[in-house]
Order: C-alpha cells, then sequence, then structure tokens
C-alpha cells in the first residue's frame, strides 16, 4: 500500500505494462532518481498514460513530502 517505507531511490528504473514480455519500446518510461537529492521510492504503472509516484519523505523531516526531483527517459512523441 502507499503506507509502505520505501528506503531507497529508484535508478534507471523502466516500467512496463502488466503481462508485458520482451525488450522495452519507445514509451515504455525510464525512471531515475539516483543522485543527490532524487526522491522518487516506487513507479507503478497504472494505464500508457498514468503512473503512480510514490515519493520518498525528507530524510531531516519525514513527515513531510514537499518536493520531488527525478528524471524521465525513453518517451514518445505525444506522450
Amino acid at each position: 500500500g502507499s503506507d509502505d517505507i520505501i528506503a531507497g531511490n529508484v535508478s534507471k528504473h523502466i516500467v512496463l505494462p502488466a503481462g508485458y514480455c520482451g525488450q522495452p519500446k519507445k514509451g515504455h518510461l525510464i525512471f531515475d532518481a539516483c543522485f543527490e537529492s532524487g526522491n522518487l521510492g516506487r513507479v507503478d504503472h497504472v494505464t500508457e498514460f498514468e503512473y503512480d509516484l510514490f515519493i520518498r519523505p525528507d530524510t531531516c523531516n519525514p513527515r513531510f513530502r514537499v518536493w520531488f526531483n527525478f528524471t524521465v527517459e525513453n518517451v514518445k512523441e505525444s506522450q
């Protein structure tokens, strides 16, 4: 659930649709937060254009999640 503890950042995490087998294609997004100030802990695929993103809490203030910092690669036109 969304209350799970997220320990680390995603690192070049390719998000594939459920049941998809094979090499990632253009449009299968690659999320990365493995850098200083990155804070994306988990990504769930919902639809082609929708993802649930779980942001890690701030190290010094775990009650709040008021900022986000991550990259997204492998997008296709009009995605």
